[in-house]
């Protein structure tokens, strides 16, 4: 809900890092691979209950993923292979957060984490899976023309599901609270994605058999 409105403050900051990135032969997919390595090391500082370490290695994969799509798009090196290993891993991280506060105190975390863990699946597969059509229907992406695939928009993003990380970190005694909101939130979005995302195709496909 919120990247389209943070996205647009956040680029003209990564832009001076971006040419130092390039004159050194940076490459993007280079930096979504190192973003990611350090992403994940969240996943044992988490289970070890370093709470803060695990928030400095969150904020600088956030940081490492804002900077690899801006320098592939300043190198013009924007690819489809390196828009699929971005969001791939980034997926993967996603899951490492709450599998962490599993381990950390599997008693207490485990169910929160097992339903917020689910309600990344939906939420993923319900824009990815849409996103498919959308490249087959050559769809346009009025809001998010930079990236590489369709984005479908939700209550939950990007931006939102960081927010919760950091807040997992500063009040790890309320992860299971704050689990269940963000899964409850998760659910809306899977909701009016399916829906919209179904009826969006259903029209398209009535529109493409009446032009034939």
């Amino acid at each position: 809900m919120l990247d389209k409105f943070l996205t647009p403050m956040i680029k003209p900051i990564l832009a001076p890092v971006v040419v130092v990135l390039h004159k050194r032969g940076i490459t993007a997919d280079q930096l979504t691979l190192a973003g990611f390595l350090i992403g994940m090391l969240a996943f044992p500082l988490l289970a070890f209950e370093l709470w803060y370490g695990a928030l400095a290695a969150i904020a600088l994969n956030r940081v490492f993923d804002g900077l690899d799509g801006a320098l592939a798009r300043h190198a013009n090196q924007s690819s489809s292979a390196g828009g699929y290993l971005d969001i791939t891993l980034d997926f993967l991280f996603y899951a490492a957060v709450p599998l962490g506060f599993i381990l950390a105190n599997p008693e207490q975390n485990a169910i929160a984490g097992a339903l917020l863990l689910a309600a990344f699946i939906g939420t993923g597969s319900s824009f990815l899976a849409f996103a498919i059509a959308a490249e087959k229907f050559k769809l346009d992406r009025p809001q998010f023309k930079y990236k590489s695939f369709y984005y479908l928009n939700g209550l939950t993003e990007g931006t939102e599901t960081i927010a919760l990380f950091v807040a997992f970190c500063i009040w790890p005694q309320h992860f299971v609270l704050l689990a269940g909101i963000f899964a409850t939130a998760c659910a809306i979005t899977i909701f009016t994605r399916i829906h919209g995302g179904y009826h969006t195709l259903k029209q398209l496909e009535a529109d493409a058999h009446q032009n034939m």
